[in-house]
């Protein structure tokens, strides 16, 4: 069985509390495929095996929960972290400085829509929480990213029913490029300014 498989067999095994831990250790910022608990803790929900109300609530309380306490862990002490051991992944000062400045101009924005994007799923919160979003404007913004995320992925794998296994093997399959559509996207962004700079320069 793969890791993703043996990952999955919790939602099976435990229901709620399998798709809870699942969901919310992504959230917290560990790889876990929330996604695909959503989509099957949804789809036995369809063949009566769970409540679709109680999978959708599970789901939104443990990520929100997760993302929550990611943002207090980068609050508390995640720029601190950044600005001394950053620079071992990349992410130097000056870019952290640029990444504040994103952040303060469209942070609410990046808050709801990071949970339709896989990495940013994983590290909203931190980064949220080491850039200084105010805590009352994200946990307002990662709520209704967390709720819409939630909802589509519950209709998906209600609306699946007897066919959620296939819609789990297409999302694993699909997401990957989605990932770098996104990674090109950002890239082309990148070049695109340094090139204006340049010309302005």
């Amino acid at each position: 069985m793969s890791a993703v498989g043996f990952l999955t067999s919790l939602v099976a095994r435990y229901g709620y509390v399998g798709l809870a831990l699942l969901v919310g250790v992504e959230s917290f910022g560990v790889p876990a495929p929330g996604e695909t608990a959503i989509i099957l803790g949804a789809g036995y929900a369809a063949r009566g095996q769970l409540a679709v109300v109680g999978v959708a609530v599970t789901a939104f309380v443990a990520a929100v929960t997760g993302d929550s306490i990611a943002y207090l862990i980068g609050r508390t002490g995640g720029r601190r972290v950044v600005l001394r051991y950053g620079r071992f992944v990349g992410l130097t000062r000056e870019r952290f400085t640029r990444l504040e400045a994103v952040m303060n101009r469209h942070g609410p924005k990046i808050v709801a829509a990071a949970r339709f994007v896989e990495g940013l799923r994983q590290f909203n919160g931190f980064i949220a929480g080491a850039t200084g979003m105010p805590w009352r404007r994200f946990v307002l913004y990662n709520a209704a990213g967390a709720a819409a995320w939630v909802a589509v992925w519950v209709t998906v794998g209600y609306l699946a029913g007897n066919h959620v296994q296939a819609i789990v093997a297409d999302v694993h399959r699909f997401q990957w490029y989605v990932l770098a559509a996104a990674v090109v996207g950002v890239l082309a962004t990148v070049a695109w300014r340094l090139t204006r700079r340049r010309r302005r320069s």
